[in-house]
């Protein structure tokens, strides 16, 4: 077994249990409330959208090119604010966006499942010094999923 299967099967339970849970929202509900980062339930799921396609982007080119890989970290500087600015996830169609938000989560857990395991410990600069091995980032792939879910609700909840 995949040492990642836990983390692929609690990504797909999540994602099918957040699906319906989405697609009832409001327009209003979700362009509206704001979180502690002034993003709404609508940028919170575009910005997970580039987490799914840049942690895929990352995971691929961790297993061919050289290591310590350079790869950019899209969410330094503020730069995953200019991400969610730029797509203009605020005006994104609300069902367009869950369904990009689940089938990019679907396919990072494929790409998961898929992994090369002699190259678990290729290591991406992910700033100056601060090195984060391929491993290290599938397992945390999981916790920033689950701590923007956790914004959602919370936002959902009106607290």
């Amino acid at each position: 077994m995949n040492e990642f299967e836990p983390v692929c099967k609690e990504l797909i339970a999540l994602v099918d249990q957040w699906e319906p849970n989405l697609t009832v929202l409001s327009e209003k509900t979700v362009t509206n409330r704001k979180n502690s980062q002034n993003r709404s339930i609508k940028q919170i799921l575009g910005h997970m959208c580039d987490s799914a396609s840049n942690n895929t982007h990352r995971t691929v080119h961790l297993q061919y090119q050289g290591s310590p890989l350079q790869f950019p970290n899209y969410a330094s500087y503020g730069n995953n604010d200019r991400w969610i600015a730029i797509q203009n996830y605020q005006e994104e169609d609300w069902n367009n966006l869950i369904g990009l938000w689940k089938y990019s989560n679907i396919h990072i857990v494929h790409v998961f499942r898929n992994i090369d395991n002699s190259k678990l410990e290729n290591v991406w600069e992910a700033d100056t010094g601060k090195y984060v091995s391929l491993r290290s980032g599938i397992v945390d792939y999981l916790r920033h999923f689950k701590l923007h879910l956790d914004e959602i609700e919370e936002l959902i909840e009106g607290k």
